[in-house]
């Protein structure tokens, strides 16, 4: 077994003062591939103390030097695109139709970054005053293991973009994953103590983090049980706070849609990153005119995918990421039944051909009603609901109907038609017919998905405050 020992402050590793350790597993075989040594409160106040140190200098550096900082960033990750991606496969499971993606966006955010910063404008007239965008202060930032590369790096890239130093709390169970990606980040060279990393619990390194007197701003991704937790700690020094919390996203499936090309996307959609993406559309909202025919398909397309460690690059679905979530998915799975729901495919238990790893067979429910609570819920697994409805109006309302708003997802062969219900949807991104992700636009959510928006010049706003000076 390998032991993660270092964390990262003031441009150098060093070893945690806190001396709990947890233990790293590789969800595919459940054996435990090492151990990581936990940061603790002080560790947090000398990875902040570093930040402030470095924010004055970092603060007043050019737009020429932030984006020349970035483009290093994105040199330094895609030179171990190949190590990145066998890290994740081991400590994450991922399957490739992920780590595609995955890994090569964790390098292009810092580019993405650059190309919104050379058109931002920091400074602008507005009547007769001067509105200067200003970084909000030293940042914090709380990162969750179902994309452990992205969310570190897309929170670098906006932080160094607007002129800040971070600290950053990676999820405790992605530490050798943490640990390449801070290799890669250091070949940067940085100036030291604008990038700061403490692995450490959420109960004990994060609520130290969410409280630091000397944290102006904190960007959290993860739950939205979590999230009320930070936005409490975060009230009491009036902090700056961007939240992207869980998500119950419904892809409808209009009447008039393609079933040849909707049905397999909107399956893909739900089972995004082995159910465990919080943009997964896990309730699917079915025409009661083309329900036989969309259950028959979901039924053969669910039932042909492929389930097993991403070492294969042919499996389509991979393991959860522990057995606490294995078995969290498990529970689900027996709730549907207990309420009522119809199994179409799929079920408790690991796949037939699985003897080991935390492995969920993909499970689809039919006779589902948008009050059940696996319909409410988020599983965080590859679990889906097919629940009818009679009319757009009432799949718009259905739509609507859940805590959240994060993401939705609209099939239909009518281009404008599918703009017009996208457009009546609460949700902060709504995608038709799959098409291809848009780096820049806003990223977030409505209602419990969250607080604040990322990406582009919507989530560069989020790091920086306006002053004006009227004259």
């Amino acid at each position: 077994m390998s032991a993660i020992d270092k964390i990262y402050i003031d441009g150098a590793f060093v070893t945690p003062h806190g001396k709990e350790h947890a233990p790293l597993f590789n969800p595919a075989t459940e054996e435990q591939i090492g151990v990581v040594q936990l940061g603790d409160a002080r560790d947090v106040d000398a990875a902040v103390a570093a930040a402030k140190r470095a924010f004055p200098a970092m603060s007043r550096t050019s737009k020429a030097e932030r984006i020349a900082m970035l483009e290093r960033l994105s040199d330094a990750v895609a030179a171990r695109t190949d190590d990145l991606i066998a890290t994740m496969i081991q400590e994450y499971g991922a399957p490739a139709l992920f780590t595609g993606f995955a890994v090569p966006h964790a390098a292009s955010v810092f580019r993405e970054m650059a190309e919104t910063l050379e058109s931002y404008s920091f400074s602008r007239t507005i009547g007769r005053a001067e509105v200067e965008m200003r970084p909000s202060g030293v940042a914090a930032a709380i990162t969750p293991w179902n994309s452990n590369y992205g969310f570190i790096c897309a929170k670098l890239a906006t932080a160094i973009a607007a002129g800040t130093s971070i600290v950053i709390k990676p999820s405790e169970m992605s530490a050798f994953q943490t640990q390449l990606l801070l290799e890669c980040l250091h070949e940067a060279d940085l100036p030291r103590g604008v990038l700061n990393i403490v692995n450490g619990t959420g109960a004990v390194a994060g609520a130290a983090l969410s409280a630091h007197p000397d944290i102006a701003k904190i960007s959290f991704t993860g739950s939205t049980v979590t999230g009320r937790a930070i936005f409490g700690a975060a009230a009491q020094g009036i902090k700056r706070v961007t939240l992207e919390l869980g998500g119950k996203s419904p892809t409808i499936i209009l009447d008039d849609a393609d079933l040849a090309t909707a049905i397999p996307q909107a399956l893909m959609t739900g089972l995004l990153n082995s159910g465990q993406a919080c943009i997964d559309g896990t309730r699917i909202l079915a025409p009661e005119s083309r329900l036989d025919e969309i259950l028959d398909g979901l039924k053969t397309a669910a039932e042909a995918l492929k389930v097993g460690p991403a070492t294969d690059p042919a499996n389509e679905i991979g393991p959860m990421v522990s057995q606490k979530q294995w078995e969290r998915v498990q529970t689900y799975i027996r709730l549907g039944q207990e309420e009522g729901a119809t199994l179409l495919a799929g079920g408790e238990g690991r796949p037939d051909h699985l003897d080991r790893g935390w492995f969920v067979r993909p499970t689809v429910f039919a006779n589902v009603t948008n009050q059940m609570r696996i319909a409410r819920e988020e599983i965080f697994g590859p679990v889906l609901c097919v629940i009818p409805y009679r009319d757009e109006e009432e799949a718009i309302a259905i739509a609507n109907d859940t805590d959240y708003g994060l993401a939705a997802y609209v099939q239909s062969s009518d281009r404008e038609r599918a703009k017009r219900v996208a457009a009546r949807i609460d949700a902060g991104r709504v995608t038709i017919n799959s098409a291809p992700h848009e780096p820049f636009a806003p990223f977030g959510g409505f209602k419990q998905s969250g607080i604040g928006r990322e990406f582009g010049t919507y989530g560069l706003d989020a790091f920086l405050e306006p002053r004006a000076i009227i004259a």
